[in-house]
């Protein structure tokens, strides 16, 4: 696929013109506790970012400078993480992120009804920025996406709207709003989540599929959202409602997200199910993942905690710590034992136990002699000495959540038996914790390099 790079006024002129919503208020249910108390798009992901980072890093890095966050379930995480990660933009000069909680603006609403009506309750703020077009995002997923050649085909297309599509295997478009477009790429038909997405399998066994990102042409939404929601048979989703009523009376557009150097489909990440987490961690830790968050022309922001270099430490025998395939995150050490084809979040510990193929959240800790392989340790949790979990399904089964293909998940109410609670996190504090200190010998501290009262809680 031949690339061809427009004049720089060109792009500057549709960023311009653009505004950016995301859509950061689902709660998740699919994550199961890994959501309990935190809206999805809040939780951590890749060892130092939010979910929510990825959209927001593509709008920075497509030049799109104004945004709004609408959230809803459990907002406090995530617009504590939006005001450390987003408040430096500078307002004055029409750049900003903003958050937009659900408002309940009409009397017979219960918050967000769905994500076209997300949009109608905000059309005053996104009427006070005056764009000519709307992107609509969702702060869920995981990728790398430059928005201007999507801006641009559809300025070119004429189309009221433009939905940003991409290839998957059929047996799992079932999560998916599917998509069939002529070849001109207007789209003829939209099934959203439909039960059987194999009759639709091309002879590659792929379909073309919603990522959840649309723009729209600002001024025929307007009225097209007006209608929708005066409409008592409306569920008020793009996906059920709004797309299926724009391809009776309006053209609607595909643009299929592909790899510019390859022509291959480009990555992106639903990772709303235990196991897509789980696997889309997994392919960081590959020696060429497709998602490079080292590419320094695309670089993917976040709030960046203050706290010293990851480090493999001996223990007192002299063992030094061990990582191999893995990534390792700052304030993370390692004592004696191994963690390989793992991510360790910030703050984590890891003490002379192995680690295979795992995920830790921030501020988890392994304390000695635990086994751990295809395990995600949620934040904060402290795995007890000699734990052995992912290797007898059945007994994990017992205690934890085991996805269909042996994930487990790993929370402190599921390890130590505590009843499963409607909130889990307190307000976030200023600042990410240190774990507190490991209690250990003076022969130990000395082996390790350091003395207990030099550790940050």
């Amino acid at each position: 696929m031949k690339i061809v790079k427009k004049p720089l006024r060109y792009i500057e002129k549709l960023s311009r013109k653009t505004m950016a919503l995301v859509l950061a208020g689902g709660r998740g249910a699919r994550l199961e506790d890994l959501t309990l108390g935190q809206a999805k798009p809040a939780t951590s992901y890749g060892g130092k970012y939010r979910i929510v980072d990825f959209s927001l890093s593509n709008c920075m890095n497509s030049g799109i400078r104004r945004v709004g966050v609408a959230t809803q379930y459990e907002a406090v995480q995530i617009a504590a993480h939006i005001q450390r990660a987003w408040g430096h933009l500078r307002g004055e000069m029409g750049e900003w992120v903003g958050l937009l909680p659900a408002r309940q603006r009409r009397a017979n609403d219960d918050w967000y009804s769905g994500t076209a009506d997300a949009v109608f309750q905000n059309l005053d703020v996104i009427d006070e920025q005056d764009p000519d077009y709307l992107l609509v995002l969702a702060g869920d997923h995981v990728y790398a996406m430059n928005y201007h050649p999507m801006l641009e085909h559809h300025a070119r297309s004429g189309a009221d709207v433009t939905v940003s599509a991409v290839d998957v295997p059929a047996e799992i478009a079932d999560q998916f709003g599917v998509l069939e477009c002529d070849e001109d790429g207007r789209v003829t038909r939209f099934l959203e989540k439909p039960a059987n997405p194999q009759a639709l399998a091309r002879p590659d066994g792929t379909v073309t599929v919603s990522m959840g990102i649309y723009v729209f042409t600002f001024a025929r939404i307007r009225e097209i959202l007006g209608d929708d929601a005066a409409d008592p048979a409306s569920t008020h989703d793009f996906g059920a409602d709004v797309i299926p009523m724009l391809l009776r009376n309006s053209r609607v557009s595909c643009y299929r997200f592909v790899d510019p150097e390859t022509g291959e489909p480009g990555y992106w990440r639903d990772v709303g199910t235990v196991d897509a987490f789980f696997r889309g961690h997994m392919e960081l830790v590959q020696p060429l993942p497709r998602l490079n968050l080292y590419d320094e022309r695309w670089p993917i922001w976040s709030y960046e905690a203050h706290m010293p270099p990851a480090k493999l430490a001996p223990d007192a025998g002299g063992q030094c710590g061990l990582a191999e395939r893995s990534l390792l995150t700052s304030g993370s050490i390692v004592t004696g034992g191994s963690v390989i084809g793992s991510v360790l979040a910030y703050a984590t510990r890891v003490d002379r136990s192995q680690v295979e193929d795992s995920v830790l959240l921030p501020g988890s800790q392994v304390e000695p002699g635990c086994r751990l392989r295809q395990v995600i340790l949620d934040e904060d949790v402290i795995v007890p000495a000699g734990t052995v979990i992912g290797y007898d399904e059945a007994v994990d089964r017992e205690r934890f959540f085991v996805t269909a293909t042996g994930a487990v998940l790993v929370t402190d109410e599921m390890l130590h038996k505590h009843p499963r609670r409607a909130i889990r996190r307190n307000d976030p504090p200023l600042a990410p914790r240190m774990p507190a200190p490991v209690p250990r010998s003076d022969d130990e501290s000395a082996a390790t390099g350091e003395r207990l009262e030099d550790v940050v809680e």
